[in-house]
Formats: C-alpha cells, sequence, structure tokens
C-alpha cells in the first residue's frame, strides 16, 4: 500500500528534578548540600532511510515519546539523561507541525538527521544554590518539559522524470518498457492508484529514477480523481514527459493536452514551466494524423520537444530515452 501523507504525535522527554540532599558523614557535623542534577531529557530527530518507499508504518505507530531524564541523586551524582528518540521516514518526506504552514524539515537525503522536539533541561541540584549566606539550601530546579506537538509527514516522491497525462495514456506501459517495474496494466481507466517508480539504466552506469503518475483529469488540481494528492509528487521532478493517447477517438489530443496543462499550472505554476517533453503514444493503433499534427505543431509552438512513439512495440523509444539523457548530460 502506498501512504504518503500521515499524522504523527511527538513529545521529547523531560527533564529530571535537581536533588536536594546534605552530607551525612559521621566525621562531618555540618555536612554541606550535595544534591545531584537532573539529566536531560531525550530529543526526537526524524531521520531519513533509503530502503523506505511510502508512510505506511504510520498508520499503525502514531505516537511517539522520548525517555524523561532520571532526576539526580545525592553525593553529587547527576542523574542520566533519557534516551533520544529516532524516527525514520523515506526520502522526500516533507514536515510540518500541524496548523502551519512552512515545513520544519525536508527530507531528501539518506542518514539526514533533523531534531524535531528539544529534550528538557535537567534541574539544577541544591549544591548549585549554595554561597556565603545561604549554607544550606533545600531547594532544586525541577527538569524542564519536554516539547510536544502534532507533525503532519507528506511524502513527495524524489525522482527525475515524471510521467503525467490522463487516464490510459499508456504511462504504466512506458514504465515497464524502460525500466524493471512491472505496475499494473489494464484497458480501463485509474488503472495505476498510486504512484510507481522505476530506474532507466545508461550505458556509462548512469541512471534516472523515473515516476509513472496516476492519471490526471480535468479539475485534478482541486482534488478531481485525487489529482491534488499526486500532482504533489512532480514537483521534485526535473522532466516531465506529458503523455497523450493518439488513439482516444472521445476528444481532440489537442484538447487533452491542454487540459492537462492547465491543471498544473492551476496547482502550482513552476510546474509548467519545467522542461517537458510531449509524448504522443500508442501509434501502433489507428490514429487520426491530422489531429496528431495539431498536437505536434502546438507542443512545438510552446517551446516542448515532442516524439511519437508505441510503449506496446517498443517504436520511437530509443530517440525519445535519448532525448531525456540530454538534459542529464547538460548538468
Amino acid at each position: 500500500m502506498f501512504v504518503d501523507s500521515a499524522r504523527i504525535f511527538v513529545k521529547s522527554g523531560k527533564g529530571g528534578a535537581g536533588a536536594v540532599s546534605f552530607r551525612r558523614e559521621k566525621y562531618v557535623p555540618k555536612g554541606g548540600p550535595d544534591g545531584g542534577d537532573g539529566g536531560r531529557g531525550g530529543s526526537v530527530y526524524i531521520i531519513g532511510k533509503q530502503s523506505l518507499r511510502t508512510l505506511l508504518s504510520f498508520k499503525y505507530k502514531k505516537k511517539f515519546v522520548a525517555e524523561n531524564g532520571k532526576a539526580g541523586e545525592g553525593s553529587l551524582k547527576s542523574g542520566s539523561s533519557g534516551k533520544d528518540l529516532f524516527i525514520y521516514v523515506p526520502l522526500g518526506t516533507v514536515v510540518f507541525v500541524e496548523g502551519k504552514d512552512e515545513p520544519i524539515a525536508d527530507i531528501t537525503e539518506a542518514k539526514q538527521k533533523v531534531l524535531i522536539a528539544k529534550g528538557g533541561r535537567g534541574g539544577k541540584g541544591n549544591a548549585h544554590f549554595k554561597s556565603a549566606t545561604h549554607q544550606a539550601p533545600r531547594f532544586a530546579q525541577k527538569g524542564e518539559e519536554g516539547e510536544e506537538f502534532f507533525l503532519r509527514l507528506e511524502l513527495k516522491l524524489l525522482a527525475d522524470v515524471g510521467l503525467v497525462g490522463m487516464p490510459n495514456a499508456g504511462k504504466s506501459t512506458l514504465l515497464a518498457a524502460l525500466t524493471k517495474a512491472k505496475p499494473k496494466i489494464a484497458p480501463y481507466p485509474f488503472t495505476t492508484l498510486s504512484p510507481n517508480l522505476g530506474v532507466v539504466e545508461g550505458e556509462k552506469h548512469n541512471s534516472f529514477v523515473i515516476a509513472d503518475i496516476p492519471g490526471l483529469i480535468e479539475g485534478a488540481h482541486k482534488g478531481a480523481g485525487l489529482g491534488d494528492e499526486f500532482l504533489k509528487h512532480i514537483e521534485r521532478t526535473r522532466v516531465l514527459l506529458h503523455l497523450v493517447d493518439l488513439s482516444d477517438e472521445t476528444s481532440s489530443p489537442v484538447e487533452r493536452f491542454q487540459i492537462i496543462q492547465k491543471e498544473m499550472e492551476m496547482y502550482q505554476r513552476n510546474l509548467t514551466v519545467k522542461p517537458m517533453i510531449v509524448v504522443g503514444t500508442k501509434i501502433d493503433i489507428n490514429y487520426d494524423a491530422k489531429k496528431e499534427e495539431e498536437l505536434r505543431n502546438i507542443a512545438e509552438e510552446m517551446g516542448f520537444t515532442y516524439f511519437k512513439i508505441s510503449a506496446a512495440t517498443h517504436k520511437g523509444l530509443k530517440p525519445l530515452v535519448k532525448a531525456i539523457w540530454s538534459y542529464f548530460e547538460e548538468e
């Protein structure tokens, strides 16, 4: 199950209390204060983990509480610190404090470690408060409370290339043709209900990651067809492939192309200024050559490279992949 959002509760540990204690030795009739300090409460960290792919684990565990610090003791013994708590998340996870729009963490690298909730400081024992005028203080500090709040986790896939288009445009078939991924493929809309990733390997031991984003429909930026949940996964991609089914006779290729372009712009304007290749698909099936030419013309007028392919027969895939590689070779 692909899960790309979660709500969890985190709380760092409370600092241990300082001790109120006095030396009680047989031959020291007037022993001074010797209360030790309390230990620091455990902090909460979020860490990126390469092997994780979804936020599924947070559907079952939603509460994360770090250990409290231990109280101080006599003989100037400090309490032990609480253990820190580490929460592992997939790369591409953005962390928000509930109710706020600015993220407090953006996890993009393996082993990236971000402090989320700092543990409370331990209280000072009464030994700290001895002075010339106050030689027997009978008080100590309490430990500081830890921080606590709800977090919103949002996963945005880290992929180099994103496949976008209407349902049944051939995205899953293209992903399967270019990579070793095995997405579910069927001749009906919304076959893909969650994003799929695959790796395209080059001849020079290089590679790029390609993401098949579930089909978008008109109104996607408002949530139609769960579109707003899927659009976020193309925000981080470096190149977009906009696939248009040339064999679909329900409407013109140009009309379907323009609908998806508009949805991306309405969701986030910078999506439409990303490098994009427009791809006419399913040329192994009968299609209207005149309408295909109209799609090519409008794509090129907008400054986009255009290809037509058949992912099923692999026709036209080599020049398309070569064009994709050119974007990464220029960097």
